[in-house]
């Protein structure tokens, strides 16, 4: 019997903030990686969710297991790998907005191969969640998620698929061929248009998800920052507005997105009402710093919509 929502796969990464206190830079500790925070970002909404990754034996790595048991992310299919280390990203602020300093090479999540896979969890569960960073990070991960995606197909599991493009992880050539060919296993494709742009090279959005479909997915919802979000399925295009703040930080805002849509298309399986209620969720997470911290429980969500 199914009995998880959704499962992701890839790696968390332990996040450094910059403030300035008193004329100071000082770091302030967080966390990170998209599929976890897409983990988290669904487990708020009310979804049963589990994570499979790896972990070092350090205390970043306790420091994972002790956020995801706080949010009520089922973490028993995690790797802790005793000698292992942990990766780690630092955020600095300037005139054009964040910068991402990265020390996540040779991290326990990137070790992690095919046959470390929870074959059996992946099959209990209604929707597979993977990531372009989930297989950029190496080529045995890169291997794992292709094994996963196709374990997931096999046993009726929902895939669902963020773009998410990381040129300093590995050359857009190679990115093109492994993301186009995870998408074109996946049911639900998430990229963003930025990304998707440099993927396909295609400029318009109308353009991009007929890419993506044509590749083979049923969903595609390709987030426009504040233009919205256009959902295409193969019958239906349409634009969601997006939901206006004044935005703070909006790290960690693409990942609550397919978080919310994820957790909210899975109670009633409406596409487009799931974008709306992912967007709100998405706007709600930029009114503070940091990717975890400001992201929204339901009950906000509900009361942000009802306005």
């Amino acid at each position: 019997m199914t009995s998880i929502d959704l499962l992701a796969f890839g790696e968390p990464l332990m996040e450094f903030a910059e403030v300035e206190r008193q004329g100071e830079r000082l770091y302030l500790p967080g966390f990170g990686g998209d599929v976890s925070n897409t983990a988290v970002a669904a487990a708020r909404q009310g979804a049963k969710v589990a994570i499979f990754t790896a972990l070092g034996g350090d205390s970043f790595g306790q420091d994972f297991l002790k956020l995801w048991d706080r949010e009520g992310v089922d973490r028993s299919s995690v790797i802790v790998r005793k000698d292992g280390r942990t990766g780690a990203y630092f955020i600095s602020y300037g005139e054009e907005g964040h910068v991402f300093s990265y020390a996540r090479a040779g991290s326990a999540a990137s070790l992690v191969s095919v046959g470390e896979l929870p074959v059996a969890k992946i099959a209990a569960s209604r929707v597979l969640h993977v990531s372009g960073i989930s297989q950029a990070i190496s080529e045995s991960c890169a291997d794992a998620g292709f094994a996963a995606i196709r374990h997931a197909k096999a046993n009726g599991t929902v895939v669902s698929y963020d773009t998410n493009l990381r040129l300093r992880l590995w050359p857009l050539d190679r990115a093109r061929a492994i993301i186009h060919g995870a998408v074109a296993l996946a049911d639900i494709a998430l990229p963003g248009l930025d990304d998707a742009q440099q993927l396909t090279g295609l400029d318009r959005p109308e353009d991009v998800c007929a890419f993506y479909l044509g590749l083979g997915c049923r969903i595609v919802a390709l987030t426009m920052g504040k233009s919205g979000t256009m959902v295409a399925t193969a019958d239906r295009l349409e634009v969601i507005p997006a939901r206006p703040v004044s935005a703070i930080d909006a790290t960690g805002a693409g990942d609550t997105f397919d978080g919310a849509f994820l957790a909210e298309w899975l109670v009633h399986g409406d596409a487009f009402r799931a974008a709306a209620y992912a967007n709100a969720a998405a706007a709600l997470s930029t009114l503070g710093q940091g990717a975890v911290a400001p992201m929204p429980q339901r009950a906000q969500v509900e009361a942000f919509l009802g306005k």
